[in-house]
Formats: C-alpha cells, structure tokens, sequence
C-alpha cells in the first residue's frame, strides 16, 4: 500500500513538513509517532519525575489541561502548535524538544504494511553536542488519531546499546558486583575448603553445612553475572543463568536461615543431634523457599515478558507477587524469632555449665546477628525515607542496583562471621563434644559414680567393707 515516512531529528520538524511525504497521504490518515529524548539527571532523580511537557512532549495549558495528542479538545485549547498537519498526531514542540523524532503515516484504508527504513538513532553526536551522556532515556511510540484512525499494530524488536554494550547503564555497576563477588566467594571457598582438609580429623557436620552455603552463593553470583556478562555482549538474556540464578539464590538464603537456627540450638557444641527439632526446621525452610522462589519468579517474569504480557495479567502477577512478599515475611519473622530465643536458651545453659569459651562463641554469633539485623533496619528506613524525598540520594535509573548490593553485601559479612567462628581447626571436634572442666579455686572435684551399673550394688557394699570411696577429691 501507499505511505510515508518522515525524519525529526534534533527537534526541527523537518519530517512533518516534507510535500513529498504528505503529498502522498490523505485526508483520515493515521501516523505513527516514535521520539527518542534524553530525561535530564535533575528532574529524573525526582520522586515525580520529569514534566514530559517541560521538554517537549504533549503540552499543557496552565490550569490543569494536560494532553499528549493533538486530537479532541487539544486545538480548542490551544495546544496544538504544528497546525492542522499535527491534528492526530503526537504534540511535538518543536522549541522544547531536544530529541529525535520519526513518524509513518498509513492510509485511511486498505491492507497496509510498513517498516521503518531508518530504524538507527545514533545518539553519540547529539549526546556530545549537548553535554548529554548517561542517564535515562525514554523511547515513546504513539497512534493518536483515535477519532477517524486506525487501529494499528507494531511489531519487531528493538535494541538499546551503548558504547560499552547492550546492557542498560543501571545494570553495568550491578555486574561488575557480582564479578566481584564471585572472586569472593571463590576465594572464601577455597580457603574454607583448604582448612577443612587440613582438618580432616577434626571435622563437625557443621562446618560442612557452611562449606555448603558458600559454595551455593559462589554459584548464586557465578550465575546472575553471568547472565548480566551474555546480556551486555548478545543484547538477549540467557534465561538459563537468569533463572539458575534466581533459584540458586532463593536455596542459599533458605539454607542459610535453617543453619543459623541449628548453630543456635548449640548444634556441634552443646549437641551433635537436633531430634525432632531438625524435621521442623527442614519444614520451615522449605515453606521459604517454596514462598521465596514463586515470589522472585513471577517478579522476573512480570519484568521480562512485560512486552508479551497484558496489562491485566502483569497487574495479576504483581497482586500474587504481593501476598507471597508477605507470607515470605512472617516465615522470616519465625526464623529470626526462632534464632533469637534459641540463642537465648543456649547460652543460658553454656553460663550455667561455666562453659565460657563456648558462651564466648555464641555471644559473638549473637553480636554479628544483632548488628546484621539493625542494619537491615537502618537501611530500610533510609530507603522508606528516601522514596518520598522530592529528589532521591540514590538514583535508582543510574545506582538503582546499590540498593540489592546492600542486601548480599550484609548476608556476606554474617556468612563471614560464621565461617570465622566455625572454622576448622585442630581439637575442633573435642572443643565441641568435650565439657570445659570448672575451677573454683584450688579445688577441683570429678565425679566416677556409675549410676544404674548392673552390678553397682555389689560394687557398692565391697567398697563400703574396704572403706572405699566413690568420690575422689584433691
């Protein structure tokens, strides 16, 4: 079919005055509007954003008019500037706007099909023109001629890349963490690994349940920068590494919480057997992460496939993706409720045993875990806070990623803290099953009596009619 396609670049209306382009549509014809534009720092780092009007786009008449179309009332109002050429069309203010704008135009009937010839915008020129560089940009594709027009339908794919690759700028800082990360915990393993072979001996069935966790996290940040390194050279997401990542991640923090609530109940110290405490904690950790998995799942299927899916079944998944939030958050009410009364009971016990190198351990386990938690309280007050500043300390469009590197950062120093305390080392095996012996004084009392011995009654009268006793002081 017949159609015309025109060019707007820096903001000068050259596309919708061309006669060759017009000339060749009619009356009721529909267009097609794409602008690209640059949202300056100062306003995009606002809780209410940039006024698309301020740069261009749409107009508004002072007195609460808003309108993004030259269509219906926008001409009465005096929002029109272009004339009838822009009625049913997108408001481009030709003054205001500092971007770059192409258009089709379809005819009023007929099958019609179309691609955009140029479909590059090449930014690098007009960035350095401008001072503009990184930050967000907003690509925006419109069909306003809703009175006589047509309904449309656009299809095909669109690529975003910078001079550093495809991967949105948001995200640079978040994979060079994960890299980052991953040396880390390479490193952290490998050091835990080398002790504990070192120790063979000596090893408690703790410390392979911290092994475990670190190599889980290594495998966590090994995957999400992995999947963050093929976007930024491919320009697609390997959805393998991205989900691999997800549930890695979901497994590492519910197995984390199900190892502090055993090291709490004094497991490898106090006993080498949890009884019928472990089937309830295996139970709780599943319920987490059963509840953890559906909730990141669906969160990264609602943001990946937001092209694909309707605006009523993305709105469904957020509502689910809501509840599961807050059943996560009363599971891990329970852990941390759990981990603190447990603390408490142990080390009740270790003070009344006159166990003070274990008490000692457990009062540092329970200054990293307090520490961890008042972080976490901090931070989310800060961000609580900084959510209705009218410009924000952190830009989420250029540092948003900080905001979840502050999370694995502090799971980090926690993980640290435990592999410290439950490091392999020679006598860790008697350390943990082995009474320390008290002192009071110079005196030290052992008691030898065996107690329902078989023979203990016999025993018993011999030792009376030799004068023996049963207890041995010094």
């Amino acid at each position: 079919g017949n159609g015309g396609e025109g060019d707007d670049e820096g903001g000068r209306n050259r596309g919708l005055s061309e006669e060759n382009v017009n000339d060749a549509l009619v009356s009721g014809s529909t267009y097609v509007d794409i602008v690209l534009f640059h949202e300056p720092s100062e306003c995009a780092n606002t809780r209410l954003g940039c006024d698309w009007t301020e740069l261009g786009i749409g107009a508004n008449d002072g007195v609460g008019n808003l309108r993004w179309c030259c269509s219906d009332d926008a001409a009465d109002l005096g929002l029109c500037k272009g004339g009838p050429k822009q009625e049913g069309r997108l408001i481009v203010d030709p003054d205001k706007f500092q971007g770059q704008h192409r258009f089709l135009g379809v005819p009023p009937s007929g099958d019609w099909k179309r691609n955009v010839k140029e479909g590059l915008f090449d930014l690098k020129t007009l960035s350095a023109e401008r001072g503009e560089g990184a930050g967000k940009y907003v690509l925006v594709m419109s069909n306003c001629n809703d009175l006589i027009g047509r309904n449309l339908t656009v299809s095909g794919e669109y690529f975003w890349k910078s001079s550093h690759g495809y991967l949105p700028g948001n995200l640079f800082g978040e994979m060079y963490f994960f890299s980052a990360l991953t040396i880390f915990y390479a490193i952290l393993l490998a050091w835990y690994g080398l002790k504990m072979s070192i120790h063979r001996d000596e090893i408690i069935p703790i410390q392979k349940w911290v092994l475990g966790t670190v190599g889980i996290g290594l495998l966590e940040v090994f995957f999400k920068g992995g999947d963050l390194w093929v976007w930024n050279i491919d320009g697609e997401r390997f959805w393998f590494s991205l989900y691999t990542g997800v549930v890695v991640g979901v497994l590492k923090r519910a197995i984390s919480r199900a190892l502090v609530v055993m090291l709490s109940l004094g497991w490898g110290v106090t006993c080498d057997d949890l009884g019928d405490k472990m089937k309830k904690i295996v139970t709780l950790g599943l319920a987490y992460a059963g509840s953890s998995a559906a909730r990141d799942v669906m969160t990264v299927l609602a943001v990946t496939e937001n092209e694909v899916l309707s605006t009523e079944t993305e709105t469904e998944i957020l509502d689910v993706v809501e509840i599961l939030t807050f059943v996560t958050a009363f599971i891990d009410v329970i852990f941390y409720w759990w981990i603190f009364d447990a603390l408490n009971g142990t080390m009740q016990y270790l003070e009344g045993m006159s166990q003070s190198r274990k008490l000692q351990r457990y009062l540092r386990l329970r200054l990293i875990l307090l520490l961890s938690v008042l972080f976490a309280v901090v931070w989310t007050v800060f961000g609580i806070v900084d959510s209705y500043n009218d410009k924000r300390i952190i830009n989420e469009e250029e540092n948003g990623w900080v905001l979840n590197a502050v999370w694995e950062f502090n799971y980090l120093v926690v993980l640290i803290g435990l592999a410290w305390l439950w490091g392999p080392e020679a006598g860790a095996k008697e350390y943990a099953y082995v009474m320390e012996l008290s002192s009071v004084g110079n005196d030290l009392e052992f008691d030898t009596t065996i107690v329902d011995s078989p023979d203990s009654d016999e025993e018993d009268a011999d030792d009376d009619e030799y004068g023996v006793n049963q207890g041995v002081q010094a």
